[in-house]
């Protein structure tokens, strides 16, 4: 059997990492083996150890990748514009009921604090890249973002833990007001 070109396991390499991130937010970490995710991909299980060390590395870059999508997935011209659009696509039915093409905070957050450094510092990394985007003004601090973020996850964790279309419509709801309340609250 011929080698693979760099080009061809560059591109198997991304599959798996998207397959990953997918299924990992779908299902869970923990409840994804590599089998499901090589599956996924299209790819044997044996050929996992060519791309990466260890299921946690996998975690990690399938961490990242999700986060790289949801800041590309906001649109607009100024600042301002990217930040309204990002919080409209986030606080959506659509972002609730498909936790597979959602945010990997509210997906396996809690899973993440339980994994290695790698993970926690691609975390860590993502959440100083998304929060520095939700900062509502040059005005606000860096905290402003930090508190946007942790505002529109928890919304998300709990619309999905709702019991009805109607629960979960409401705690969405209560997320933008509250959202709304911390753009208007003074500095200090």
């Amino acid at each position: 059997m011929p080698r693979m070109s760099e080009a061809e396991k560059q591109k198997s390499h991304e599959r798996i990492i998207d397959a990953a991130a997918r299924l990992f937010r779908k299902n869970g970490i923990s409840a994804t083996s590599v089998s499901d995710v090589m599956q996924a991909a299209g790819l044997t299980q044996g050929g996992f150890y060519r791309h990466f060390a260890s299921k946690e590395d996998l975690v990690a870059a399938a961490f990242e990748r999700s986060a790289d999508e949801l800041l590309y997935k906001a649109e607009g011209g100024t600042a301002g514009e990217k930040r309204a659009d990002y919080i409209a696509k986030y606080l959506s039915t659509g972002h609730v009921a498909d936790p597979g093409q959602g945010c990997p905070f509210a997906a396996n957050g809690s899973e993440v604090t339980r994994l290695g450094d790698c993970v926690r510092s691609e975390a860590s990394d993502a959440i100083k890249r998304i929060s520095a985007m939700l900062n509502s003004t040059e005005d606000k601090t860096a905290d402003d973002g930090v508190a946007t973020l942790a505002l529109l996850v928890g919304t998300i964790t709990l619309a999905r833990l709702a019991q009805s279309d109607a629960e979960a419509t409401q705690i969405v709801e209560a997320g933008k007001v509250a959202i709304n309340r911390l753009n208007e609250a003074p500095l200090g």
